[in-house]
């Protein structure tokens, strides 16, 4: 439990903190963090055979994530992002040189990496930018933030005092359907203090955007027990000590990131 509060102390102060000191420090450290998830995942598919084609796909996604990046500080065209075509389908010919037995597994693999988690990133990196476009805004990553850590610390608390009906037993036998409200409970009363502060977006949006991340958060939980129970794998990885790897962190916003995205976009827009 010491490892994991020192673990969990400075791991807060490094996420606030590169949500603070502005954007460029926001661009840096989640490209990092996104190329650190995906060579966490791809070495996790390694244990089971299958062998991605990593430098190509950190090459391709280190593109992504700058190509996001410019169309928000640029304002460039999205045409420009046609030049990652021919990267993404050399993964192709380059399996082609290989002796593997199942070449389109790792072809697949590969390309669910960038899905998993290149992708959910650049949707989270581009929440910085949705309001304010071209200056970056933290309101909205660190609204995110604090409603995912305040669905977690709720399903948690709450499952531990009421949990008795089982909600996804096959892949997570300790979540509860008591834990999983209680989570939405408590990321909704986040977002409530969240809009006396940042009034810019209504309080109902806000609320909806609790919803979201309580509900694709705790799937993204599964998801990932579902990725791991699947490799016969206790955690992700060993980068943070005490609670396992970067994708047993980042569990929830690889699937609630995305959906987040599009909402406030089709409302905020």
């Amino acid at each position: 439990m010491k490892t994991r509060a020192i673990t969990a102390f400075f791991f807060t102060i490094v996420m606030l903190g590169s949500i603070f000191l502005g954007g460029y420090t926001f661009t840096i450290f989640y490209l990092l963090l996104s190329l650190a998830a995906l060579l966490e995942f791809f070495k996790l598919i390694k244990t089971a055979g299958i062998r991605p084609h990593r430098n190509i796909a950190l090459f391709a996604a280190t593109l992504i994530f700058l190509m996001t990046a410019g169309y928000h500080y640029l304002q460039f065209e999205t045409k420009y992002m046609l030049l990652l075509v021919p990267l993404l389908f050399s993964v192709f010919i380059s399996e082609l040189y290989k002796k593997a037995k199942i070449p389109f597994a790792n072809i697949s693999y590969t390309f669910v990496g960038f899905v998993y988690v290149t992708t959910p990133f650049c949707f989270f990196y581009s929440l910085g930018f949705l309001v304010n476009s071209p200056e970056y805004s933290f309101h909205l990553p660190l609204a995110f933030l604090l409603m995912l850590w305040a669905n977690d610390t709720g399903a948690y608390l709450f499952g531990m005092k009421f949990g008795k009906t089982r909600l996804f037993e096959r892949h997570s036998p300790k979540k509860s359907w008591e834990g999983f409200f209680g989570g939405m409970f408590t990321a909704v009363l986040a977002s409530y203090l969240i809009s006396l502060q940042f009034t810019e977006i209504s309080s109902w949006i806000w609320a909806g955007m609790a919803l979201l991340i309580a509900s694709f958060g705790t799937l993204g939980d599964l998801v990932e027990s579902m990725l791991k129970r699947s490799l016969d794998v206790k955690d992700s990885g060993t980068f943070l000590p005490g609670h396992g790897g970067l994708l047993d962190r980042f569990d929830g916003l690889l699937i609630a990131a995305p959906v987040v995205y599009t909402y406030l976009y089709l409302i905020v827009r």
